[in-house]
């Protein structure tokens, strides 16, 4: 596009204003490089593109662009498209998947940069290989949009709930404290209003939102991520408890915070306190203990440790037939 138009000088006009509110005619006019005429007609062009730019009277006066229903142009630095597109791949999204709304707005955004921009960013997009993110979960964005507001509006909801581990679906009205992204997942931090338990859900495992009427107060000094991990190991269906011989010290470092609670028994005892829906999975992070444990309650949890027993020992044992000299 020629850079003296009026179109593209109208579209200069527009960065300006969006990179500065409140911006003067006269200060736009010096930047341009035109008269305090021209630079009116200019934003005059925006307008007739049903751009909302809006111009406030008076000393601390200026221009500035409003909210309206059609998204105005936005101006990106070859820079900016490049971050977005390693933001994109960063978070484990498929950038060249257009079924995909991330995949699809980048998409248009790239088919709207000028050719010099796109082409980098297009090469990048096509190159760069990111390695998926097993634990990683996208949820849906029209949820996730749901309970964001919800917490805004400090409205209750009714979420319907799936676990797909187990199979089990269930619905609850809680209060949403805050929406929380934590190592590639997207959770709801929250209080069941019926028992008033702390609970942390996974978006992408949840099904319907409904906002309710029905207001309410979080705590004044909500921590959402701490609140999050301290919450982890909380109402899942398996309460476990295991004693492990060793002290606090040396066993917080090899137990995530999100299964469960320790506190210290004694000097050579540490308790872990906590709940999960896979008795499989908890006995395996149980095995890179630094010393002897024991199942104190559980029996979910109990039958795991076993079964991971009897299969490490079966590995330890030559097969029959096998050479076993060294």
């Amino acid at each position: 596009m020629d850079p003296t138009t009026p179109t593209a000088r109208a579209l200069l006009a527009l960065e300006l204003i969006q990179t500065q509110p409140g911006v003067t005619a006269g200060a736009l006019a010096a930047s341009l490089g035109v008269t305090e005429r021209a630079a009116r007609r200019y934003v005059g062009i925006l307008r007739e593109a049903e751009i909302p730019v809006l111009s406030v009277r008076g000393v601390n006066g200026g221009y500035t662009v409003g909210r309206g229903v059609r998204l105005p142009p936005l101006v990106f630095s070859s820079t900016e498209a490049l971050g977005m597109v390693m933001a994109v791949l960063d978070g484990h999204h498929d950038a060249a998947d257009t079924t995909d709304p991330v995949g699809s707005a980048l998409r248009k955004i790239m088919r709207a940069l000028p050719e010099s921009i796109a082409a980098q960013a297009e090469l990048v997009r096509r190159t760069a290989r990111p390695v998926p993110d097993r634990y990683a979960a996208h949820p849906n964005p029209a949820a996730t949009a749901a309970l964001v507001l919800a917490c805004s509006n400090r409205h209750q909801v009714r979420v319907g709930y799936r676990n797909p581990e187990t199979g089990s679906e269930w619905e609850t009205t809680v209060e949403p404290w805050a929406v929380v992204v934590r190592h590639g997942r997207w959770y709801l931090l929250c209080r069941l209003v019926a028992s008033g338990g702390i609970r942390t859900y996974r978006l992408d495992r949840v099904t319907t939102v409904t906002e309710l009427d029905e207001s309410f107060e979080p705590p004044a000094d909500l921590d959402p991520v701490a609140a999050l991990e301290a919450n982890f190991a909380v109402g899942w269906e398996f309460p476990t408890e295991v004693l492990v011989d060793a002290p606090l010290d040396r066993v917080e470092p090899c137990i995530p915070r999100t299964i469960g609670r320790l506190e210290a028994v004694d000097a050579d005892h540490t308790r872990l306190l906590g709940s999960t829906s896979d008795p499989a999975w908890y006995a395996e992070l149980l095995a890179a203990l630094p010393g002897p444990f024991h199942v104190v309650s559980g029996p979910e949890l109990r039958a795991a440790v076993a079964a991971l027993g009897e299969r490490l020992m079966a590995a330890a044992t030559p097969a029959q037939g096998a050479d076993t000299a060294t």
